[in-house]
């Protein structure tokens, strides 16, 4: 059962970690001085002082079963026993003063994202990937999340116990806000966002490319036939180009100039382009119109 007024001893602070031997005691001293003495770190097979600097502080440590963060928010999701159970990352980022706020609303929602508000500590790409994503989960679920990439977030542990969780490494967070957002209900509560400590364990040029495989595979798992549709849409801008060419040509140097085979075949494109786009709009709206029924069913 979910208590209706959760008090601290109701939630275990779920901390993932590899390799944050620089910060970690810092965030667990933070979180005792706010009053949360369940604190479990799941560690990613750390190779520096990380697990025992934890455990110096008081925190339980376990080992994940695996590799990547996915991992390491599933074994917790496995070890959890209080009715709640909050997501933070290691890296000195989010501030535990603001747990108050997503507990404060926690009874009436299945998740509580923490909206990063202070986005200049956000780099430049990440901030960009995550308004894709948030863009694509948006669409998806016709509800609108603006940060599902958020390293705070609270989860009620049965509904976590109950997701059928795919990812393998950072696109867990938006994986989670999705499943629960087509299914449950989902809210953000605005927090602060700090400079992190340490170094970061996600490149560049890796997290350009997670972005968009995210983004997809989110559609793909959630809504096929928008995904595909859309893709298809996409040939409606090589058609017209055609078109408008051949009609440009047609006009400008005679009729002796124009094809009517190319004629044809941006014709064709287009078509196919307009009708794949409105394939994708009425899915978007079966879509929402399904997520509605259920809410109205709960």
């Amino acid at each position: 059962m979910t208590c209706e007024h959760p008090k601290p001893e109701h939630i275990t602070i779920v901390i993932p970690t590899l390799n944050e031997e620089e910060a970690i005691g810092t965030v667990i001293d933070e979180i005792k001085q706010c009053g949360f003495n369940n604190i479990l770190v799941v560690d990613g097979h750390s190779t520096d002082n990380t697990v025992k600097i934890a455990r110096e502080k008081g925190a339980k440590v376990i080992t994940q079963l695996g590799q990547g963060k996915a991992a390491a928010i599933k074994t917790a999701i496995q070890h959890v026993k209080t009715p709640y159970m909050l997501i933070m990352d290691a890296d000195h980022t989010y501030d535990p003063k603001d747990i108050p706020k997503l507990l404060n609303i926690a009874p009436q929602y299945d998740q509580v994202i923490g909206l990063r508000t202070n986005r200049q500590n956000i780099p430049l790409l990440h901030r960009i990937g995550n308004q894709i994503i948030s863009t694509t989960i948006s669409l998806l679920t016709g509800q609108r999340i603006k940060d599902p990439c958020s390293g705070m977030y609270l989860l009620k542990t049965d509904i976590a116990k109950n997701l059928e969780l795919t990812s393998t490494d950072f696109d867990i967070e938006a994986e989670i806000a999705t499943q629960i957002a087509t299914l449950g209900k989902i809210a953000e509560t605005p927090i602060n966002y700090r400079k992190r400590i340490g170094n970061p364990k996600l490149p560049t040029w890796k997290a350009g490319i997670q972005i968009l495989t995210t983004a997809i595979k989110i559609a793909w798992l959630y809504n096929p036939i928008f995904l595909l549709s859309a893709l298809a849409s996409t040939l409606t801008i090589p058609g017209l180009t055609i078109l408008l060419w051949q009609l440009y040509q047609r006009y400008i140097y005679g009729a002796k100039t124009w094809s009517i085979g190319w004629t044809w075949l941006g014709l064709v494109l287009t078509i196919t382009g307009l009708q794949a786009f409105t394939t994708a709009t009425i899915t978007l709206l079966l879509k929402r119109m399904e997520r509605r029924i259920i809410q109205m069913l709960k």
